[in-house]
This record gives structure tokens, sequence and C-alpha cells, in this order.
């Protein structure tokens, strides 16, 4: 067999397993970018996608009448949900579907996201900033077919995180720099790049990040910025508790936990905020805390 041949067979074979590694991550962050630079003018659906992508980054400032603090859907999925951190590639993917006995839908969890994560008001949804928003966030998903090609996820969720020391998430939030986005009072940044973390600018009880595992996952999974990863389990347990003892915006009370079958594992409520910060709580009442 000649040299030319085999270094064809070997271009070849190269080409094949790029190929299947391709497929098996599912979608390419870096061609969505390339995508979203070279839309069609002349496809009908480009006006909706470009639309649903200013929705989404800019959530707060274009739709104020439903979002009821200082935070947008980049907010917690940054780079416009391309952010392999916390990415919503592929979750258009994962809608409709049955979820604690109702028939929920990506329009569903949008909404879902209005009234706890931006303590604000649902759209309707079959309004023109839904429909665009659900363009947008399908347009991102079109190289995911199956729930099995979502293997890049970040699972922010913990089954269990180590007992908080809240005392030590205060130190740590000076120490990590965490203030130079999120302000000393927690309250972020003007421009909103470093989201509200608590008070009224923040998102309310009913939000899935005020359950501690949840916040303990987001946090090392995406803080400290460009540092993400480095914290260990009791350093993100730590951080997570501190800022989850502030107060917020308490929203509808009946919402808190309803995605969930047990509202009482992991919700930090007002009261157990209150206990926290009296240092009376009880963290190994949580089923998620570690028990020594």
């Amino acid at each position: 067999m000649s040299i030319r041949k085999s270094a064809a067979i070997m271009l070849m074979l190269i080409l094949m397993i790029v190929s299947a590694c391709s497929h098996d991550q599912g979608y390419s962050e870096a061609d969505i970018r390339r995508d979203l630079q070279n839309l069609d003018p002349n496809d009908p659906n480009t006006e909706k996608i470009v639309r649903g992508k200013e929705l989404f980054d800019a959530t707060n400032a274009v739709l104020p009448e439903n979002v009821g603090n200082n935070l947008s859907c980049i907010s917690c999925h940054g780079d416009g949900g391309l952010s392999a951190n916390s990415p919503m590639v592929g979750a258009t993917v994962k809608y409709p579907k049955e979820h604690h006995g109702n028939w929920t839908t990506i329009e569903d969890r949008v909404n879902g996201c209005f009234v706890r994560s931006m303590n604000g008001s649902k759209l309707d949804q079959g309004s023109e900033e839904m429909k665009a928003m659900v363009k947008y966030l399908t347009f991102i998903s079109k190289d995911v077919k199956t729930d099995e090609d979502i293997t890049w996820r970040m699972n922010n969720n913990k089954d269990s995180i180590p007992e908080p020391n809240v005392d030590n998430g205060q130190q740590l939030f000076i120490d990590k720099n965490c203030i130079s986005c999120h302000a000393g009072d927690g309250s972020g940044t003007s421009d909103h790049t470093g989201p509200a973390l608590w008070g009224d600018g923040s998102f309310n009880e009913a939000a899935g990040i005020n359950r501690i595992n949840k916040a303990t996952g987001f946090i090392q999974n995406n803080m400290p910025k460009g540092h993400a990863g480095t914290l260990t389990d009791q350093e993100a347990a730590d951080l997570a508790a501190f800022v989850l003892s502030h107060d917020r915006p308490e929203g509808d009370p009946e919402k808190v936990g309803d995605y969930h079958k047990d509202p009482e594992r992991d919700y930090i409520t007002k009261e157990r905020r209150e206990k926290i910060r009296k240092g009376e709580f009880d963290w190994t009442e949580l089923d998620v805390v570690e028990k020594n």
C-alpha cells in the first residue's frame, strides 16, 4: 500500500472519530454562535430568534411589567444560555413532559422563572414575547435531538452537602472577591452583570436557587467568576448558606416547592432565615445536609 493511500485512510479514520465525538456531545457551542451570527434575513423565523435573544439577555429592561427585580435570564444562564456552566441548549427537547403529576411545557417553565427567579408575573403563553423566547431556545437546541445528546448539561442539584458554616461563608464572600460583582450588600452591579443575591432586586423564596443544595451546586459550578470549579464542597455550602440567610422577596407562598415532591427538604424560608441569623437553626434537620 502506498504512503499516500495510507495517509488518506488515516485521515478518513480521524474524521470518522471526530464526527462520532461531535455527535456524542450533541452540539457545538461555536457552531451555535456562528449560526446566530449568520441568520438568514429572509427567513421569517429570524426576527423572532433575534427578539428572543434580546428578551433572554435583557429581560428586566425589555419586560419591566413582567419582571419584579433586577434579574434577567442571562443572570443565571450566561452567554445567552450557551455558557457550559449553566446552559439552556437542549431545554426544549425536554418538554413537554409530566412532572410530579402535572403536564409541563417549555412555556410553563419559562413562566416559572418569571414568577420565581424574576419575582414577576407570567407572560401570556400566546404572546409574541413568549413565542420569541421559545423560538430562540428552540434554535439554540436545534442540534440536540434526544436527552441522550445532552451530555454537557451541568447538574446544579447536589444530593447532599456538608453542614454549612454561615460565618465562614461571610468571610469567603470577601476572600473570594464576590463583592466585586455582587456588592457588599448583595445588590449586584449597576449594569446587572453581577446579579443581586438578596434584597428586593433578587430572586424570591419560591425560586429553585433558594434551595440550599441547588445554590451550593450552582455556586460550585459557576463561581468565582473565571475560576469556576475551584471551590470545595464545604466552601460552596458555606457561601450558599451565607447568601440564603439574607432577606429576599417572599413571592407567592403557594409556589414554594410546587415543582418538588417535598418542599420542606431544602428551601430556605423566612422562618429558617431568621433562625439562621440567630444561630438557632439546625442544618441537619434538612435531608440534604450530611449528618456527622
